[in-house]
């Protein structure tokens, strides 16, 4: 049975109890007998595979490999998932680069299938860092199942250095982020977006982003973001908005139900 993670509370201080004990939550989940059995696998299997075509044929070390980079809802996509880690991203032609989403990028770059002649899988360390990858994540995943807003804010770290380790520039950093779901959820909320915003002009949406974030937040620079106090007050101003958003949503709904009744 894997662990259930705690968060018993909603909102900004349920990030900051989670804050306080990750660690000791991290570690309990990743000794969960089915994320030890997929680690021991991926550890003892990685290091034969010399094509993409080799990895997408071995469903388990596809699904760690995917999972490791938010990827996971690819694994039937098998074709797609071949192209992008065969074309690699040397080019700016390559699938990869050719997608919004900048996590393909990160993931056919880890594996270097298309980029070298002898892929990173055979490298010593390789197989540790895709494990350290897929542990972070799949408690992510596990955090969502009891708080989705608290997933969102945990994989903002991750997110964002994929952005900006595949995206050199400010604008396309922020194209990137516009092109994650879940970075875009965080960053919309905590600006004050309405749902409404993502169907205006693309440029118009750039613009607005670099704008309100320089406002509220003193900065446009996506790399800011990366840790530190900018982080954090990014997730507290998210987690308190989205709270408010919910209790307002909540607020309207009673207030419906009783005009009905």
């Amino acid at each position: 049975m894997t662990y259930q993670p705690v968060v018993p509370m909603t909102g900004y201080a349920g990030w900051k109890f989670l804050s306080r004990t990750i660690e000791q939550q991290k570690e309990t989940f990743s000794q969960s007998a089915e994320i030890k059995r997929d680690v021991d696998y991926f550890r003892e299997k990685i290091g034969t595979v010399s094509t993409a075509e080799e990895l997408v044929s071995d469903h388990r070390l596809l699904t760690v490999s995917l999972t490791a980079f938010g990827l996971e809802d690819d694994i039937y996509a098998k074709a797609f998932v071949q192209k992008v880690l065969e074309d690699g991203t040397l080019d700016t032609t390559d699938l990869a680069n050719k997608l919004s989403d900048k996590r393909y990028a990160a993931f056919s770059k880890a594996f270097g299938f298309g980029n070298f002649d002898t892929p990173n899988t055979v490298m010593s360390d390789f197989a540790d860092d895709i494990i350290s990858k897929y542990q972070d994540h799949s408690f992510e995943v596990a955090i969502g199942d009891v708080d989705n807003d608290m997933r969102l804010a945990l994989n903002l770290s991750t997110g964002l250095e994929q952005i900006t380790e595949t995206a050199s520039t400010t604008n396309g950093q922020w194209l990137g982020i516009m092109g994650n779901t879940a970075l875009r959820s965080v960053f919309e909320t905590a600006l004050g977006f309405p749902s409404s915003f993502a169907g205006i002009d693309i440029d118009q949406q750039l613009a607005q982003f670099k704008d309100r974030a320089e406002r509220v937040f003193g900065t446009s620079d996506v790399s800011e973001f990366l840790n530190g106090e900018k982080q954090e007050d990014l997730i507290k101003q998210f987690l308190i908005r989205s709270e408010l958003n919910s209790y307002s949503t909540s607020t309207t709904g009673s207030l419906v139900l009783q005009l009905f009744q």
